[in-house]
């Protein structure tokens, strides 16, 4: 099991790199929800469940569309809709494809054994995440969301037409 962990943890390493590296930003995204479902697969590896659906659904879900919705009101016109045409080309969804697979093999033989990961000992509750968000970390939280709120406004304003 300790050789999945590994393996999700180097998709997640590699998959960042290239959301650093990319000079795409639609590339980068799509390398970016790679990155986030490989962290997902460690968490259920490690025994927290709850902690790898919240992390799928919050991130690799939520925001990500966010992200999405962002570029592509950023991104209007003619030249745009040819460029991603383009894109749409299969060579580009290789990488991030051949890093899914890789995480999806390694998650369906860990749940085939019917185990989680041997380091863990004790599952997170939901109970457990709601007492952190609201009680010690409840600042970083908030802080979170309106720094996601000032980037939503922010891009709005950006992307108007006068």
């Amino acid at each position: 099991m300790s050789f999945f962990f590994y393996l999700a943890a180097a998709v997640a390493v590699i998959a960042t790199l290239f959301v650093i590296g990319g000079r795409n930003p639609v590339h980068a995204l799509l390398y970016l929800v790679v990155s986030l479902l490989a962290v997902a697969g460690i968490f259920f590896m490690m025994g927290a469940p709850f902690a790898g659906a919240l992390e799928v659904i919050v991130y690799a879900g939520a925001i990500m569309v966010l992200f999405v919705f962002v570029v592509m009101m950023l991104n209007l016109g003619q030249a745009t809709v040819d460029q991603e045409r383009h894109w749409i080309q299969m060579r580009y969804w290789v990488g991030p494809g051949l890093l899914s697979a890789i995480l999806l093999a390694g998650l369906l033989f860990v749940l085939g054994n019917g185990g989680t990961h041997p380091m863990s000992m004790t599952e997170v509750s939901a109970k457990q995440v709601g007492i952190h968000l609201f009680g010690p970390y409840l600042l970083a939280v908030e802080l979170a969301s309106m720094l996601l709120l000032a980037a939503l406004v922010a891009a709005y304003h950006l992307g108007k037409h006068d």
